[in-house]
């Protein structure tokens, strides 16, 4: 089924489309913005695709570029080259969750990390790397592991001035790991921190504020919403102490994808991109994109809102807030 958009609002739980009209699939995904375009990527289990890539430069209106990763994308080493074909023994195909991209200013390569599993089971626990030298084009698969032996599930990737950062669930997901990336971003160099040791965080979602950090996280409740927390400190290695709520019980029915600096002309604005997922049909599930606030008190807000329009240009926002 086909649909053209044409307005500039996007309409939260709705389907979206490309701007071929064609269902937009990006789920648990990441938005890297470069050298004036914004690429987002996500997962896409269509057929024989892993992750896909949009780009837009107004962020609301997303161009189908390439299908960057699949069952055959390239790899770095024979060894690994089976890696993304590989079928469980109940005949259940290869996940790639919550795909990241980074640009590597020293490499110029763009750098994908993800949560690998071999089948459903989660038994794999994996992160795994790949990479290109485009921003959309077939990126070369590396292979999987478990960072220094420890599992690794729901993840993200964050970069900070000169260096760069992997978070994942770790421990079956009862806790989050922080590790510090080597210079080519390609491996780890470090296991920086663990945090919130039995408190079973998943869909890290991390962002810079005013000197501040904010990660953002949900529970663990398998295809259903829950409530989001969020953790704040001035120093990425000290920890981000106490959890805080944020949103109502269910994340207005939602669960951590990224956080979006749309840094403009006139103002910078943050968005809360989560996933509404549907357990019973993946291709289902739909993209909710709600105003972040955050307080001079330090608190972070998350606006309920059933649509927004987003200026790319000068940053400012509208939308047009929920019921409560």
């Amino acid at each position: 089924m086909k649909k053209e958009r044409m307005d500039m609002t996007l309409k939260n739980g709705e389907i979206w489309y490309d701007t071929q009209g064609n269902v937009l699939h990006a789920h648990g995904g990441h938005i890297l913005l470069h050298e004036g375009v914004y690429y987002w990527y996500g997962e896409n289990r269509l057929e024989d695709i892993y992750v896909s890539c949009y780009s837009s430069t107004d962020l609301v209106h997303w161009t189908f570029l390439n299908h960057v990763l699949t069952m055959r994308s390239p790899a770095r080493e024979n060894r690994v080259r089976g890696d993304l074909k590989l079928t469980n023994q109940n005949g259940g195909r290869v996940n790639i969750e919550r795909p990241k991209v980074l640009y590597n200013e020293k490499t110029k390569q763009f750098v994908m990390w993800m949560h690998y599993e071999n089948g459903t089971d989660y038994s794999c626990a994996a992160a795994a790397v790949a990479t290109c030298d485009t921003p959309a084009g077939d990126f070369v698969y590396h292979g999987s592991f478990r960072p220094y032996g420890h599992m690794s599930r729901d993840c993200t990737l964050f970069a900070d001035s000169d260096r760069a950062y992997f978070l994942s669930a770790s421990r079956d997901n009862a806790d989050m790991h922080m590790y510090l990336l080597q210079e080519d971003y390609q491996n780890v160099e470090k296991l920086s921190g663990a945090f919130w040791s039995n408190e079973y965080r998943e869909a890290p979602a991390l962002v810079k504020k005013d000197g501040a950090y904010y990660i953002f996280s949900s529970f663990c409740t398998g295809w259903a919403p829950n409530q989001c927390k969020y953790g704040r400190t001035d120093c990425l290695e000290k920890g981000f102490g106490l959890l805080r709520k944020v949103g109502d019980e269910t994340t207005y029915h939602s669960q951590p994808a990224f956080i979006l600096t749309v840094a403009g002309t006139e103002t910078t604005s943050y968005i809360y991109v989560g996933d509404r997922w549907d357990g019973r049909d993946y291709h289902n599930s739909r993209y909710v994109w709600f105003p972040l606030v955050f307080h001079e008190d330090g608190s972070a807000k998350i606006i309920h809102c059933s649509e927004i329009e987003i200026d790319a240009v000068t940053g400012r926002m509208e939308w047009v807030e929920c019921e409560r």
